[in-house]
């Protein structure tokens, strides 16, 4: 086993979603490894043809950018920013 894979085992990513009226699932929370993180804020969304991307505020105060595979059905932290916001943004585009 590599130490990629290694890192990867050890920081699992489960996803809380929800669905609303559209069926649009939309994280709620999330667990990175041990630690919970309550999603705030949703602070953009979109697509691309196998992926869709949700930025999100934690209730931490961070950043993270999290991408779900659809076809696949799994979900990977893409970006992580640290800090309440004051420092630069992150882009979606």
């Amino acid at each position: 086993m590599s130490s990629k894979d290694g890192l990867r085992e050890h920081l699992q990513l489960r996803v809380e979603t929800y669905a609303g009226h559209r069926a649009d699932e939309s994280p709620r929370a999330f667990t990175l490894g041990e630690r919970r993180v309550a999603v705030t804020e949703e602070l953009d969304r979109w697509l691309d043809p196998r992926h869709r991307y949700f930025k999100v505020r934690g209730d931490d105060g961070h950043v993270y950018l999290l991408r779900h595979d659809m076809s696949a059905d799994t979900w990977e932290l893409t970006l992580f920013s640290a800090g309440g916001g004051r420092g630069p943004r992150l882009s979606s585009t």
